[in-house]
């Protein structure tokens, strides 16, 4: 198959409707591409799948211990959020151990992602503020690892600030990218975001699973992160959302990030594998059907992992009626 043929059907009735193209890379630790869609070297932005990896310094540096960071705390650290309850606790806490509000959080308000949340918070007139921003938990995270430097927490989202600075670093060593060739933009947090090919990022997801090779501390940090997420995966994401479900239906064997602009990594720690799917347009409904369609081809889904993960691997399409018009189907061969 070419690589121009690696997509995402949507049909309606019987016809192909619209088309996603996907890129794949899959390497080991020692960054050996194994498996390969459309451009493997594609130049994107890791967006929130960086999140696992700018969670290192805040353990590394002893801010985690410092201020006592539960499991929970640093799966949020980790979060794309839905913004329950739960994850909106458990923000408030963090920064209530740094003796810090909402109000120090400069990732801005939106509705939460959990729909039954937002449309309660509307019945009862309440706001969202920024705990219920889907980073609130990475942006407590820098927080956490800014007071423990002693910086400064008004500026802690420029770039030249040392939270961003160490993050920019443990970045750049987890995918080999040197520091003066990253690519550098802007998040919808507020942060920097980082541009790489998405072997790069699938060598970092790689190293944080199986961190063998890395020096003690940083060993120790991503251990602790694959644990968190692990025990906590509810906030890593929430209800019904694809990333908690993989590790809940793998029981922790995957584990797996997304980000906007359909992109998603996956860690498998004991086959020392990191795994870097893109949607080339970036649509995220086509995202969920090709990583699950793309781990089903590769045998890391059983066929009953599979099957649980049927909703996300060929959801239907209804119209406003309800009514069944259409499914979302993965068509490549790997």
């Amino acid at each position: 198959m070419k690589p121009s043929d690696t997509i995402v059907r949507i049909f309606r009735g019987s016809i192909t409707e619209s088309i996603h193209r996907v890129h794949l890379a899959v390497v080991n630790t020692g960054g050996t591409l194994l498996h390969q869609a459309g451009d493997p070297q594609l130049l994107t932005f890791a967006r929130s799948t960086a999140k696992l990896i700018q969670a290192l310094p805040v353990i590394e540096s002893g801010a985690a211990d410092h201020f006592g960071l539960t499991d929970a705390e640093i799966a949020l650290c980790c979060a794309s959020h839905n913004g329950e309850a739960e994850h909106v606790s458990t923000a408030q806490g963090i920064l209530g151990k740094l003796g810090y509000h909402h109000e120090h959080l400069q990732c801005g308000a939106h509705e939460p992602y959990h729909a039954p949340t937002a449309q309660a918070m509307r019945v009862r007139g309440e706001s969202p503020s920024t705990l219920h921003n889907n980073c609130s938990g990475k942006h407590s995270g820098m927080l956490a690892l800014s007071a423990h430097l002693g910086a400064s927490p008004d500026t802690y989202m420029s770039i030249q600030h040392p939270v961003q600075q160490l993050m920019l670093d443990a970045v750049c060593a987890m995918t080999g990218v040197p520091k003066p060739e990253m690519q550098l933009g802007i998040d919808g947090c507020g942060v920097p975001v980082f541009g790489m090919r998405i072997d790069q990022l699938a060598l970092a997801i790689a190293r944080l699973g199986r961190p063998d090779e890395l020096a003690q501390a940083r060993a120790n940090a991503c251990q602790r992160i694959v644990a968190a997420v692990r025990k906590y995966p509810q906030f890593l994401a929430g209800s019904d959302r694809f990333d908690t479900r993989l590790i809940e239906v793998t029981g922790g064997r995957i584990i797996g990030k997304m980000g906007a602009e359909g992109i998603f990594a996956v860690t498998i720690p004991e086959q020392g594998l990191g795994f870097v799917l893109k949607i080339e347009d970036g649509h995220v409904r086509a995202l969920y059907p090709a990583v699950v369609e793309a781990l089903k081809q590769l045998s890391l889904l059983s066929e009953s992992e599979v099957s649980e993960l049927a909703s996300y691997h060929t959801p239907t399409i209804h119209n406003w009626q309800g009514t069944e018009v259409g499914i979302i189907r993965p068509d490549f061969q790997l």
